[in-house]
């Protein structure tokens, strides 16, 4: 059985969305932020990427910008990793036959129900991984869009 790979990363840290007047879709990341997304260029560096999917909110988009500079990709937005898609937007991408080695950037929430999950599902144990800021799930999916394998990469 061939399994494809998605990494799911959730966004870097962003400035409190407590303190943000504006439009929490324009939130952007903070210099810690910043640092974490320009880290991550050396977290894929032996990692194939084909694609880069991001939520169109600002922080997201700026997780993922310095990879896709670096690997000369296109930045595609999509609702269906926006805050408040849940496992049903991500499932959008996992089952999509024609997708492979694609990072998908996106929220908290998100990451949240895919750990919940994953653990439900037996596919990692609790405590295998978290879904802070910064962080990535690699994900090894099957012809269904089905987890087999995840494994957790720690924030920069």
């Amino acid at each position: 059985m061939s399994l494809r790979t998605f990494y799911v990363v959730r966004h870097g840290k962003a400035g409190d969305p407590d303190k943000w007047t504006g439009d929490d879709r324009l939130r952007p990341l903070t210099k810690k932020g910043k640092k974490q997304a320009e880290d991550l260029v050396a977290v894929f560096n032996r990692l194939p990427v084909s694609d880069v999917y991001s939520s169109d909110y600002l922080r997201c988009v700026q997780t993922v910008e310095p990879l896709a500079a670096a690997r000369r990709l296109e930045i595609k937005r999509s609702p269906s990793l926006e805050f408040g898609s849940g496992l049903r937007g991500l499932g959008e991408f996992l089952e999509d036959r024609a997708l492979g080695d694609v990072v998908l950037s996106t929220h908290g929430d998100i990451m949240f129900e895919l750990v919940e999950d994953l653990v439900a599902r037996e596919v990692i144990k609790a405590g295998d991984g978290g879904y802070q800021k910064g962080s990535t799930w690699v994900l090894e999916v099957d012809e269904h869009g089905v987890t087999e394998r995840a494994r957790f990469i720690p924030a920069p």
